[in-house]
């Protein structure tokens, strides 16, 4: 065997960023309890109406109303007799659904402004980026309660005034990540040999924003779920009888001194799935890092 087959049978095949990046999930700690969680939450969110249908407004029973944890009832019964355990499960498919959903259009709406104002600069740069400095004069979970307060009550609003407030985010960091690609050789080389800017950005820069704003959105999902729990308790979100963790917690606030497991269960329930994705974000964030690659 000669010597250049060893030197060719030492060398390590190179790995692409989203190949190398998964390998560092899978082996991971912060990484692997995140998509635990995740994966338990989003299985939860999808099987549950599958395998159990209920309906808050007749699946109650007032003569178990208020009992603690016990075999029959695992985390004790409501105000109202319905069981905590079912409502905590399907719940999980609201405050996914809002979380996601809220990322989804703060996200892609975020992200198309980010491009447009930090690759043409000049007025359209300035008039975008002074919107989102308003925007970002107001703390979010303030201004979260003046949309909906103004709209009105209900999950739509409550997903309408999440995604207004997360855009700025998205934007300034978009925007970040552009004025630097814009400026590379390959895309001085697009501009010479005649390609459009629309492709320039869709093509050239924008999949190499991708890393951060799938970070940003992963950690922001939680984020999301968070403050929609908190719109739900102050009666701005879901309304009941809606099974809504936030309006659990409020449902429960009553009996805090004499029934705590009406509030613990599903403040327990949002800890969990938002500690879920904030480890998986954190994973995502040191997977994609390109100085820790080998």
């Amino acid at each position: 065997m000669t010597e250049s087959t060893l030197l060719d049978g030492f060398q390590k095949k190179p790995r692409s960023l989203w190949s190398d990046a998964w390998r560092r999930m899978r082996y991971g700690i912060t990484s692997r309890i995140g998509m635990v969680i995740v994966s338990i939450v989003l299985l939860v969110a999808i099987v549950t109406p599958i395998v159990d249908p209920y309906n808050p407004k007749i699946d109650s029973d007032l003569e178990n109303s208020r009992q603690p944890p016990s075999w029959e009832h695992i985390m004790g019964t409501d105000n109202l007799g319905r069981d905590i355990f079912r409502r905590i499960l399907h719940g999980a498919r609201l405050s996914v659904s809002v979380g996601v959903v809220a990322v989804l259009i703060s996200g892609i709406g975020g992200t198309f402004l980010g491009l447009v104002s930090g690759y043409f600069g000049g007025t359209t740069d300035m008039v975008i980026m002074r919107f989102m400095d308003i925007l970002m004069a107001f703390p979010g979970m303030l201004l979260a309660i003046a949309i909906v307060a103004a709209r009105g009550t209900g999950l739509f609003n409550t997903i309408i005034a999440l995604s207004v407030v997360g855009v700025s985010g998205y934007a300034r960091l978009v925007r970040s990540m552009v004025l630097s690609l814009r400026e590379r050789e390959y895309v001085d080389a697009a501009r010479m040999v005649g390609v459009r800017d629309p492709r320039i950005i869709f093509r050239h820069i924008l999949p190499n924003s991708l890393a951060p704003i799938i970070i940003s959105a992963t950690m922001g999902i939680g984020g999301r779920i968070l403050t929609a729990a908190a719109l739900s308790f102050l009666g701005l979100g879901a309304q009941p009888p809606t099974p809504e963790w936030g309006v659990m917690i409020s449902d429960g606030r009553p009996f805090l001194r004499t029934m705590p497991h009406m509030v613990f269960f599903p403040g327990m329930a949002i800890m969990f799935t938002v500690l879920g994705f904030s480890l998986l974000g954190d994973g995502l964030r040191d997977a994609l890092d390109p100085q820790m690659r080998e």
